[in-house]
């Protein structure tokens, strides 16, 4: 628990804070993104199976 009082107390430890939450953003921002392609790829190729069929 001292650990953590330390570092929101010191400027490095802010500044590791603030690049965890960035590094977060990101990473919800990329499975959002992903998730939107998924299903835009899921569904050209369901139209390409059935146009084979």
């Amino acid at each position: 628990m001292q650990f953590i009082r330390k570092l929101i107390k010191s400027s490095k430890g802010a500044t590791a804070i603030e690049y965890g939450l960035i590094a977060a953003l990101i990473a919800v921002a990329a499975i959002t993104a992903m998730q939107g392609l998924g299903t835009s790829l899921k569904s050209t190729f369901n139209n390409v199976s059935s146009a084979m069929k």
